[in-house]
């Protein structure tokens, strides 16, 4: 494994929230299933293509970027959780592709001198650099002349409940933890899109640009079982460990998404709003 600069994201992604992420790798897929679709519509990664996933999680991104460019094409994803790439490649080995290849390091110091990529691409993977200014002007090395670079991130916190709510009612119930600071490494830390097009430009980039997407998020499971999901593996969790809390929390957090996410109840399951932010900018040629 390379050096690595995000130790403190490393560790936390590579611990027990990277080992959630794999129990529950069908929960979250699901969830995310309509960013994925979005992201690659937005991509339009080509036949042919080399593609490089930056945090690409459990692999479900690289699957599917994979049949995108075909065997022609390659596919080269890169994470820094242990547990979570490798789900990724066990994933890819048993679907046989030949054509992905994965790699455990932090893309903020990674050498991408060996690496040439027509397209980077990221579904909620770039947000958790310890220098993102750094970070993508490292990632920008591994761009050919004239590649393109396109990535979704989270737009904030008030227009998706999926991360509000959960906040909200585990401070209600067990208290705040101290401010941080809103860019700081985590979701939201690319909520501000003359932010993130600024740390682009700077990176050597062109043609910075965002735009909102607006789309909803596909959990499976009933009501119930959503409202689980939520207030156990999400945000949550997260605030009542910080703060000491008890199963007896947990259990009235989860009491209060349900009753909060019976508003989100449609006839093909829960469909909960979310307002994302699609960054794209291509290298100079």
């Amino acid at each position: 494994m390379s050096e690595i600069a995000n130790t403190d994201q490393a560790a936390y992604w590579s611990g027990p929230s990277g080992e959630k992420w794999v129990h529950k790798q069908a929960m979250f897929d699901a969830l995310m299933t309509p960013v994925l679709e979005a992201l690659l519509v937005k991509s339009d990664v080509k036949t042919g293509q080399r593609v490089l996933d930056v945090g690409c999680g459990t692999g479900a991104s690289l699957l599917a970027l994979s049949e995108a460019v075909g065997p022609s094409g390659h596919v080269t994803g890169i994470d820094v959780s242990t547990p979570m790439l490798s789900m990724a490649w066990n994933r890819v080995a048993h679907a046989g592709l030949r054509n992905v290849t994965c790699i455990e390091a932090d893309a903020q110091v990674f050498d991408f001198s060996t690496t040439a990529a027509d397209h980077i691409v990221s579904r909620f993977g770039v947000m958790f650099f310890e220098d993102p200014y750094a970070a993508f002007a490292n990632i920008a090395t591994a761009l050919v002349s004239r590649g393109k670079v396109t990535f979704i991130t989270w737009a904030g916190l008030a227009e998706n409940p999926w991360f509000r709510l959960p906040i909200e009612f585990a401070k209600a119930r067990v208290g705040a933890p101290q401010p941080s600071d809103p860019r700081a490494p985590g979701p939201m830390a690319f909520s501000e899109p003359d932010y993130v097009t600024d740390i682009l430009s700077r990176s050597g980039l062109n043609n910075a640009a965002a735009e909102t997407l607006r789309l909803s998020l596909t959990p499976a499971g009933s009501l119930s079982e959503v409202a689980d999901f939520a207030g156990r593996e999400g945000p949550a969790s997260r605030i009542v460990n910080d703060m000491g809390g008890s199963e007896a929390d947990v259990e009235a957090i989860v009491a209060d998404l349900k009753a909060a996410m019976a508003d989100f109840e449609t006839d093909s399951g829960i469909r909960i709003p979310a307002k994302l932010n699609l960054f794209t900018a291509s290298a100079a040629g």
